[in-house]
C-alpha cells in the first residue's frame, strides 16, 4: 500500500522531532506521497514567518520536501469521497478540520495509508488506515 505523509509529520521533521528516513527505509516498494493540501499548509506556514531569514529557511525546507515527494491533487474521485466522508462525520457529530477531511478523503479515494501525528482527528474517519510515526504504538486501520 502507498503512503501519504501528513503535514503534522513534515512540521515535526522540520523541527528535528522526527527522522523521516527511518520510517521509509525498508519500505522502498511502497510509494510515498504528499497532498496538495499539505503543500499549501507548509507554504502558508513559510509565508507567515515575519522574519525574512526564517521565511527563507522555511521556504527552502518546503521546496526540498516538494521536490522529494510527488504531490497528489484533488480531483472528482477525491471530491466524491470527501462529500461522503463529510456527510458521515457531520451525521455522527464527529467533524474534523476541513483540511484534514480533504486529506482523509484523498487517502480513501486512492487507497493510501495516512502517516500522521494527528491520530485524534483522523481516527474518527471510518476505513482510514493510519500510521502514527511520532508514536508508533497508536497505529490503526
Amino acid at each position: 500500500m502507498a503512503i501519504l505523509i501528513d503535514t503534522s509529520l513534515l512540521i515535526a521533521y522540520e523541527r528535528g522531532q522526527l527522522e523521516l528516513t527511518s520510517h521509509v527505509t525498508g519500505r522502498e516498494h511502497e510509494e510515498v506521497f504528499l497532498s496538495a493540501i499539505s503543500a499549501s499548509e507548509l507554504l502558508h506556514g513559510a509565508h507567515r514567518a515575519t522574519d525574512a531569514a526564517v521565511r527563507t529557511r522555511r521556504l527552502a525546507f518546503v521546496e526540498a520536501v516538494l521536490a522529494r515527494f510527488p504531490v497528489l491533487e484533488i480531483d472528482l474521485e477525491v471530491a466524491r469521497a470527501h462529500a461522503a466522508l463529510w456527510s458521515d462525520l457531520a451525521h455522527k457529530g464527529e467533524m474534523i478540520g476541513a483540511h484534514d477531511a480533504w486529506i482523509a478523503a484523498l487517502c480513501i479515494a486512492r487507497n493510501l495509508t495516512l502517516a500522521t501525528a494527528n491520530t485524534r482527528e483522523f481516527s474518527r474517519v471510518a476505513g482510514l488506515a493510519i500510521e502514527n510515526w511520532l508514536n508508533p504504538g497508536t497505529n490503526s486501520s
